[in-house]
């Protein structure tokens, strides 16, 4: 599968397009937020703005991973981002995961995001299967993922020490045929 292609997903709430270099400043916003720092990583020495800056310049060249920017369709304003990652040729599968700025947040942007680039990785890159981690105490994350269609596989029981407190790893992921059978019910 060839990334390199990264469209432009436009829905009633958001559109998704390619990163380019002046989202950096955007995106260290919001990765600086303590509900972005609390469920996908904590801050490292290594994350500075440059880095930022150099790694969204290249994301529109990347052949390897789908990098979206989620921006907010009204204002144009970048909230967020998606990515569809770790390509597996003979499963015909990627991992998913997103992220969403306070300003994205309660507005169902992040649930049309998901559900955009979803449906472009099954109807236009043929995948077979999306899957993604998520904590077990994301309940916003997790309903998202949930209205999308995403079914719970796994628990990976205390598998990560987060502030002192021990949470779950959950496993979903969604088939081509059910993400067929939803689209097809909401038509």
């Amino acid at each position: 599968m060839d990334f390199s292609v990264k469209p432009v997903l436009a829905g009633e709430r958001t559109v998704l397009r390619p990163f380019v270099e002046a989202d950096a400043e955007g995106m260290w916003e919001i990765i600086g937020d303590a509900e972005v720092i609390r469920f996908t990583f904590p801050p490292n020495g290594e994350l500075t703005l440059e880095h930022l800056r150099s790694w969204y310049a290249t994301r529109s060249g990347s052949p390897d991973r789908l990098d979206l920017a989620v921006t907010d369709r009204a204002t144009g304003e970048l909230v967020g981002e998606v990515v569809l990652y770790e390509w597996d040729p003979d499963a015909r599968s990627c991992t998913f995961r997103t992220l969403i700025g306070p300003r994205g947040r309660d507005r169902g942007i992040g649930t049309e995001a998901t559900r955009l680039v979803v449906g472009y990785g099954f109807e236009r890159l043929g995948l077979h299967r999306i899957q993604l981690e998520v904590y077990g105490d994301n309940a916003r994350a997790r309903r998202v993922y949930e209205k999308a269609g995403f079914v719970v596989e796994g628990v990976r029981r205390e598998a990560a020490l987060r502030d002192g407190v021990w949470v779950d790893e959950v496993l979903m992921a969604l088939l081509d045929r059910e993400w067929a059978a939803l689209t097809a019910t909401a038509r």
